[in-house]
Order: structure tokens, then C-alpha cells, then sequence
């Protein structure tokens, strides 16, 4: 059963001559590593909000195993949301005034399942951050505040991982690092991976590649 499958995918903006997404097709099974490329503008960034419940299409659907999300309200899309999908983002969204530590248990804070400090410990070493649990997101590198970024989107165990270019911002590095926890989560805790990159050496590490491209999502490179 595929754990992840988008129907006919629309999503048009008034202001746009052209859909942003053209009735795109998308099927995922458990376990995947699966990246996306494209050229800026192509769509990319739009499908992984609508895959992720972020966003609600203009028309078409999306289920994450049994569960049709844009059948959830507000309320019930957030808490599903935070349960079952990991996001990532490129510009690391963290919340100035709480710690490394603070940061990355904010989803199970918020959804009232405090994490273990045994858990904590373990998702800080995996990150290579438990020296820097008591820092600030200003008082760490760029690479730093991805890995708490990751460690945050990680921590509920979710069902699927959804990162929007999370290597864009880093050197070659920090981005080798950021996809080795990437792989770690879809190969170690058997998490569905997908990733969205303009980056063919990050692409190619992925099991299966597809291109956005005006709106339209086509299988491989």
C-alpha cells in the first residue's frame, strides 16, 4: 500500500497566467528516498507544501495512507501534520528565543507528549548537537541550524520526511552532512524520504528522481 499518493493535483494562483501545479500524479511507498528536481519557478516547493498539508490545492487530493488531508479541518490538518510529517525547510524556520534543545522538541511540546531526555540525548548525538543544546539558533553555523532544523522535523517519528532544499544554503560539507542524516532517518529508522533540490550530486543519492517542470511532474531527470 503506498503511503503517500497525490490525484490530479491542481493549484492556480489569480495572479499566475498558468497553474503552478497542472493536474500532477504522484505515487510513494513506504521506505522511499525519493527527490525532485527542477528549475526555480517549476513548481517544486509548491507540490512538497500540498504533499505536506501546508497548503490546500485548487482541485485533486492527497492521502497520506488511509487519510484524505483536505477532508481534515484547520485544527485536525495541524495536529496531522505534526504527527505524521516531517518538514524541512532551506531557511531553517527556528524560533530565535528557545535553545537547540528547546527548538527541537517544540512539535512533541506542542502536542503534549514530552520528549525523554534519554530521547533528546540520543536525537543530539545522532545530530552531532549535544554540546550545543543550551545554544541559541543566532549562536550556531548555518550547517548547525539545519541539523536542529532536521533533528525537529524528526523528533515525532514521523511517517514522512519532507525537506525543501534543505541543502540550498550550506557548503559542500554541511550539505554531505545534512544528506547523511537525510539517509540515516529513510534507511536506520525507516522513514519515506523526499527531498526537493536543484543539487545533481543530491539528487543522484536518491532511490528514484522525477522533474517538475511548467507545472508537470515527469519520472526521472
Amino acid at each position: 500500500m503506498p503511503i503517500l499518493t497525490a490525484t490530479d493535483l491542481v493549484k492556480t494562483y489569480p495572479e499566475e497566467e498558468r497553474p503552478a501545479l497542472d493536474h500532477v500524479n504522484l505515487t510513494i511507498e513506504p521506505g522511499e528516498f525519493v527527490t525532485i528536481v527542477g528549475p526555480s519557478g517549476s513548481g517544486k516547493s509548491t507540490l512538497l507544501h500540498l504533499l505536506g498539508g501546508v497548503d490546500r490545492p485548487t482541485s485533486g487530493q492527497v492521502q497520506l495512507y488511509d487519510t484524505d488531508l483536505y477532508q481534515l479541518n484547520e485544527t485536525q490538518l495541524a495536529i496531522f501534520r505534526r504527527r505524521q510529517v516531517g518538514l524541512i525547510y532551506q531557511f531553517f524556520n527556528l524560533i530565535p528565543s528557545l535553545t537547540v534543545a528547546e527548538n527541537i522538541t517544540l512539535p512533541s511540546e506542542l502536542d503534549g507528549k514530552p520528549v525523554s531526555e534519554g530521547q533528546l540525548a540520543l536525537m543530539l548525538d545522532q545530530l552531532g548537537l549535544t554540546a550545543k543544546r543550551n545554544a541559541l539558533p543566532a549562536q550556531l553555523s548555518g550547517g548547525q541550524q539545519q541539523r536542529v532544523a532536521i533533528g525537529r522535523a524528526l523528533i515525532n517519528e514521523p511517517a514522512i520526511v519532507l525537506a525543501d532544499e534543505p541543502t540550498g544554503n550550506l557548503d559542500q560539507h554541511n550539505s554531505q552532512e545534512i544528506m547523511r542524516l537525510l539517509h540515516y532517518a529513510n534507511v536506520k529508522q525507516g522513514q519515506t524520504v523526499i527531498v526537493i533540490t536543484h543539487d545533481p550530486q543530491v539528487a543522484a543519492q536518491a532511490q528514484r528522481v522525477m522533474t517538475m517542470t511548467d507545472g508537470h511532474l515527469t519520472e526521472g531527470r
